[in-house]
């Protein structure tokens, strides 16, 4: 017996929070029925994500579209048809449990939510549409919600009342449903025949108190601390004590006596979103006798993979009054809490409604409209390949068990698995917190802040190097600076940038160890503290996973932000999640969209979709199956504005799949040449940004493809599509690691050089002195034997700039023309969490050329004993026997000074 079941033995039903028509006809709703789920719930965000995100409705709404429907027609006819197929899967469990479950609801228009008269209308419409026994009606419980209910009770309509938040407004609620019976009753209805559900939305009402706690705790009143993540279980276990007294009370003993149902209590809003939170806490500590859970997906998921199904909805009554009691006395005007929650909850229901509208719009105009097909993917002799590989997902129902976390599919232990892949839900996490991200940007813009300097390596400053690219800084808004280098270049450049008193620094760190960040940290803290201000740590801000070092460090230095992110997700996998959205919002991007974005692509890889249809699936497949045909170099062209995406992927892939001689070499940012330059273990990926000043990128793919080399093109709608793209990618990696026989979730070789970095240093402490950089090679010496399916990488410890960059691209061309292998660029110290994973643990197909330079200033790392130039050399150093040790081909070559003149004259 499963979890869910062993609730129902508690006397608890559990509901799916989630609908989508490919749930229904690939049978998954049916398998969740089997598992113990005995009723759905939608809402208009949940339909909002089917229908825009999905092709799931396409071809029912342009036939509806044809037919001179609507937009509202269309919206609300798709939305039935999903309901009547749910209800219909649920019918058998409404018959055996005599109509006390088996329900499917949907919600009526959030227009009519403050309209007694309207909502009256809707909800009638609505039933007698849906032609169900076994649906109900949603109404939120807003004044002229409440006054609906009785008559719509007394009608036989069944009712799910949503948006509860607060014990008066619930004791409104059940006035409203018996008064609705006795009406029934003595006009001679039948009362066994109707219905209902009272629903808090629970995880919001932490969200918001903990936000106004958290506040108080930065400045000093910790009494509020072990109040955080208390206050929705106290509400709905008082709650619970309310129903008991009411229904099982003397209350209803006259309508109980004519055989009238109680109205039960349902929790919603139980995905949990705090991080540092359990993620089934709002399950497994609500489970009591006649009530409902309405869960999304993922938490179902959790609660079946390690939840506890026992009676506990009744512990804690006393804690729970003194929960609230404790509220008050720390300030916190419940009321006033919850009166708002219930508006915003309106209010974001009738935002969800109108992108509804908007996506079916939007879709009606594209599937209408044959626009032409300027350039198409074209795989060649090796799309057979390919559709034998998806054939092999099918079969190995690999899209689910992803979906399942069934780390079986990459390694025999769950290590680093099972607790890695959280990036597959991240964004409901986000969705929840964008609105304070974007309030926090707005508060640091008006307290004038000019610049945000990130202190990050890898993933935790890749993704947001690539958002502030692509979207830039939105007009007022702070600039956004990335700095992930030791290089005193790289940090003078961005010392004389900034005012230290004017500048927010966010320290982020998954671990909350990472070396450089926090000796980066050190370094500006001095400088701010410089400046004047008593309270330095109102400049940084710290990013990272909960109960790490770096937390305890901010609380005790008074850091003016902490944002704990969910600790399930891998670095490289992080960009949207806070590591890369905090950043982003800072700059003024509106992160909304971008969830949005990638909430439609994480819909169209949902399990229910097939895996030909499935974008991230599809993907993965391509660059899964081609990298066993041999074409393991892939080859990343992208329209000019995102060019910068290639730096992310190039993470994501190389360190994923780069291990035990294993690997896809992706190639990012390599100038375009002639095709007959390109050798046989190429896989072009043309990502092309529509409308962007494409003629020149189109031309040379055109030509590439007309050569006969493989060429997918992935084309983005506008910037936007980018969130789409980050969770298309993921999915793809988790897929072609499968394929590889490969655990993408972990980097075993990046600690190769980390280790040898902290020996030299360790010897520094001791002697003050580095082994002399110098130069170990030619690159005529190191290129003289490359062969075919040979790569170049270019590791350049120096300061990143136009000047260098020029350099080394034309360094790159004249090797693809010459020796016609591939290339890569990677600049040190980053690529060490990048890149470097695969150049020590890939395939041995490399040849590395590692560049550095003399130091013409160099800058102290406050509290050691050594310089940032020291720590610099010492990370080539490190990098080099790393490479040595493992049999690469390397060498170095060293510069008399950190600029391109320089750089220029080393290599030629």
């Amino acid at each position: 017996m499963n979890a869910v079941q062993q609730a129902q033995q508690c006397g608890q039903s559990i509901w799916l929070d989630y609908i989508r028509r490919g749930l229904i006809r690939s049978g998954e709703l049916k398998q969740y029925v089997q598992t113990g789920i005995t009723g759905l719930t939608s809402n208009p965000t949940i339909l909002e994500k089917a229908i825009a995100g999905t092709n799931d409705y396409d071809e029912e709404l342009l036939t509806l579209a044809r037919t001179g429907k609507t937009t509202e027609q269309i919206y609300e006819a798709l939305a039935i048809e999903d309901i009547r197929q749910a209800a219909d899967i649920l019918r058998p469990v409404y018959d055996r449990t005599g109509g006390r479950d088996g329900f499917a609801s949907l919600e009526i228009s959030p227009q009519v939510a403050y309209d007694t008269a309207g909502t009256m209308r809707e909800a009638r419409r609505l039933f007698a549409a849906l032609e169900r026994p076994n649906v109900m009606v949603k109404v939120p419980a807003t004044p002229q919600g409440i006054q609906a209910i009785r008559q719509l009770t007394s009608e036989c309509i069944n009712v799910n009342v949503t948006l509860i938040f607060s014990l008066d407004v619930y004791e409104q609620v059940q006035a409203a449903y018996i008064a609705g019976l006795e009406d029934l009753y003595w006009r001679g209805g039948n009362v066994r025949n109707v219905a209902s559900v009272a629903s808090f939305f629970l995880s919001r009402i932490d969200t918001a108190v903990d936000a106004l706690l958290e506040e108080r705790i930065r400045n000093g009143r910790e009494e509020g601390r072990p109040l955080l993540g208390k206050t929705a279980i106290a509400t709905a276990r008082l709650a619970y004590a309310w129903f008991k007294d009411t229904f099982h009370g003397v209350k209803f003993s006259a309508v109980r006596s004519w055989e009238a149902r109680v109205q039960r209590p349902l929790w919603a809003s139980t995905g949990t979103k705090n991080p540092a939170y359990s993620d089934v806490m709002y399950v497994e500590s609500l489970i009591g006798q006649d009530t409902v859970n309405t869960v999304p997906p993922s938490t179902i998921q959790a609660f079946l993979e390690h939840g506890r199904a026992e009676m506990t909805l009744e512990r804690g009554a006393e804690e729970a009054e003194q929960t609230l009691r404790s509220l008050a006395n720390a300030g916190i005007d419940l009321k006033q809490v919850t009166d708002k929650l219930l508006a915003d909850g309106v209010r974001a229901f009738a935002d969800s409604y109108a992108k509804i509208l908007a996506g079916i719009e939007e879709k009606k105009s594209r599937l209408t409209t044959a626009a032409p097909v300027l350039i198409e993917t074209d795989l060649g002799r090796y799309e057979a390949a390919v559709k034998k590989t998806l054939a092999s997902l099918i079969e190995g129902d690999i899209v689910a068990r992803i979906w399942r976390k069934d780390y079986t599919l990459w390694n025999s232990e769950p290590a680093e698995i099972t607790d890695r892949l959280g990036w597959l839900t991240v964004t409901d996490v986000m969705q929840e917190q964008a609105s304070g991200l974007q309030s926090f940007a707005l508060e640091i813009r008006d307290a004038g802040f000019r610049h945000v300097v990130l202190l990050g390596m890898g993933g935790s400053s890749l993704g947001a190097e690539v958002l502030r690219a692509v979207f830039g800084i939105a007009p007022g808004f702070p600039q956004l600076i990335v700095l992930d280098s030791t290089l005193p270049s790289a940090l003078r450049a961005v010392t004389d940038a900034i005012d230290p008193a004017r500048t927010l620094f966010l320290v982020s760190s998954k671990s909350g160890t990472t070396t450089e960040p926090l000796a980066l940290y050190r370094y500006f803290k001095s400088l701010v503290e410089k400046t004047g201000p008593v309270d330095a740590g109102r400049n940084f801000v710290a990013i990272t996973d909960p109960c790490t070092p770096l937390v305890k460090m901010a609380e005790e230095q008074k850091f003016r932000r902490v944002f704990l992110n969910p600790p399930d997700i891998g670095g490289r996998y992080s960009v949207l999640s806070c590591f890369g959205l905090v950043p982003a919002a800072l700059a003024g991007i509106d992160i909304q969209r971008l969830l949005d974005r990638a909430d439609g692509m994480r819909e169209s890889c949902a399990s229910c979709v097939l895996v030909q249809n499935s974008p991230g699936s599809w993907l993965g497949a391509c660059i899964g199956s081609l990298a066993l045909e041999g074409r393991d170099k892939l080859t990343l062209v992208t329209s000019p504005s995102m060019s910068s995406f290639g730096l992310w992927v190039e993470q994501l892939i190389a360190e994923s799949t780069g291990k035990e001689g294993k690997g896809i070499i992706p190639v990012a940012g390599e100038p375009l040449a002639p095709p007959e330059c390109y050798g046989n273990d190429r896989l072009f990926v043309y990502l092309r940004l529509k409308d962007d000043d494409n003629a020149v990128t189109d031309t040379a793919v055109e030509a590439i493809t007309a050569s006969g080399q493989p060429v997918v093109v992935l084309e983005m709608r506008d910037r936007t599509d980018l969130g789409a793209e980050f969770y298309r990618w993921e999915f793809a990696t988790a897929v072609a690691g499968n394929l590889l026989g490969i655990h993408p979730f972990n980097q075993p070789d990046v600690q190769r050089a980390k280790t040898a970095t902290e020996r030299i240093l360790s010897e520094y402490k001791k002697s003050a002195s580095l082994p002399e950089m110098q130069s170990t090679g030619s690159l005529s010496s190191l290129l003289v034997l490359s062969a075919p399916g040979d790569y170049f990488a270019v590791m350049a410890y120096i300061q990143q700039t136009p000047e260098t960059d020029a350099i080394l691209s034309g360094i790159r061309r004249r090797v693809v023309e010459r020796y016609h292998i591939a290339t890569t660029l990677g600049y040190g110290p980053r690529f060490l969490h990048s890149t470097g994973q695969l150049h020590k643990g890939g395939p041995n197909t490399g040849h590395f050329l590692q560049i550095t330079a003399a130091h013409q200033t160099d800058l102290p790392v406050p509290g050691e004993p050594y310089t940032f130039g020291v720590v610099a050399d010492a990370q080539a150093l490190g990098d080099l026997q790393a490479l040595q040790a493992t049999g690469r081909r390397v060498i170095s070559l060293h510069a008399e000074q950190d600029d391109a003149a320089s750089v220029g004259r080393l290599l030629g």
